[in-house]
């Protein structure tokens, strides 16, 4: 079987038609994962959320095993499944299978649930596409939907399978999907940071013109891109930083402390780069106008210049009688060397005026 594509959101053999893209198991003492039959899948799910339950089972310092129950619901059927689950409340059963696309987290005693941005690289490569995925969180099961591949996930979920990293937790399993967005973020802002590097160096080295609306367009693309993501990170940042989260014991240093350092670097890093894309949109704005000032000087002289020699020609070109010149034989050498002196004239005074 060939192995999946890094970064890319992994499908399983046991992807039913209820939009159930895994069901598995995972040990801690084993660092190993387990799928999980339709029939056990079931009877997890069927287990009623009791409150004073969820409180009692977080007075263990870790499961000795925990769920992932991980659904697309683009199909109705996974939807209507997770609709109608009875593991959890109803307004966390709804935003699990709605379309919201907001950033928030909410908890009570035993549960987390909420929606966090992630990346859809189904789109073009040169646009930033974001989309979210759900989850619903206790102490020994974890519940994640999404409409769009979410390369994180998959990252998180191979790294599970290879034992990569020991997960006492569940909700380590938010936290790393968060760190992957992160570090998503942030090979973004580098390959941007790069961009910013190579028009800033054709702008300093700069011997044509023409170039700066080629320039323009590269920082107007990378301004634009900023945008969109700062747009993403800064609700996310404010998420993690407000007071008003009040999160269980057992997910508050992953999920506040761990995540808020995260994202809090990632927007600071934006930030700067924003800063200094807006930095050099400046100069090159600057040197757009300078070539302008440039241009419309060299057309002032000339039309300066020219101005004696105008007025000269229209002199001579008004169809009176007696008009001198008219009658020898070099009168039009005559009224061009007067254009030439009163030109010469006129750029002797600017000379000296100090205006060329």
């Amino acid at each position: 079987m060939t192995p999946p594509l890094p970064g890319k959101e992994i499908a399983t053999e046991r992807r039913a038609s209820d939009g159930l893209v895994w069901a598995v198991r995972y040990e801690p003492t084993a660092g190993t994962i387990v799928p999980l039959s339709p029939r056990e899948v079931d009877a997890r799910v069927s287990r009623a959320f009791d409150e004073a339950v969820a409180v009692d089972d977080e007075a263990d310092d870790a499961p000795q095993s925990w769920i992932w129950l991980h659904y697309d619901t683009v199909h109705s059927a996974a939807r209507a499944r997770v609709d109608a689950l009875p593991c959890l409340p109803d307004d966390v059963r709804t935003m699990l299978a709605g379309t919201e696309y907001g950033t928030h987290i909410e908890a009570m005693p035993g549960l987390v649930w909420g929606v966090l941005p992630a990346f859809d690289e189904t789109g073009p490569d040169d646009d930033v596409s974001v989309c979210a995925w759900r989850f619903a969180l206790t102490p020994d099961l974890l519940i994640t939907t999404r409409r769009h591949p979410v390369p994180a996930l998959g990252v998180v979920y191979r790294q599970l399978e290879r034992g990569q990293e020991a997960t006492r937790r569940p909700v380590m399993i938010v936290e790393r999907t968060l760190r992957e967005f992160t570090d998503s973020v942030r090979r973004q802002i580098t390959v941007l940071d790069d961009q910013l590097d190579r028009a800033e160096d054709v702008l300093l080295l700069i011997d044509n013109s023409s170039d700066l609306g080629h320039i323009s367009g590269i920082v107007g693309k990378v301004r634009r891109q900023l945008t969109e993501l700062r747009r993403v990170m800064a609700p996310l940042n404010r998420l993690f930083r407000g007071e008003d989260l009040e999160l269980p014991e057992w997910a508050e240093d992953e999920l506040r402390d761990r995540a808020e350092r995260q994202t809090h670097a990632a927007l600071d890093d934006l930030i700067a780069l924003q800063e200094r894309a807006r930095s050099l949109q400046d100069e090159l704005a600057s040197s757009q106008a300078e070539e302008t000032n440039r241009r419309l000087y060299i057309v002032s002289v000339a039309t300066t210049l020219m101005l004696p020699a105008t007025f000269v020609t229209g002199f001579f070109g008004m169809n009176t009688g007696g008009m001198f010149l008219s009658q020898g034989r070099f009168g039009t050498v005559e009224a061009g060397i007067v254009c030439f002196l009163f030109m010469g004239i006129t750029y002797l005074l600017l000379k000296f005026a100090r205006l060329l």
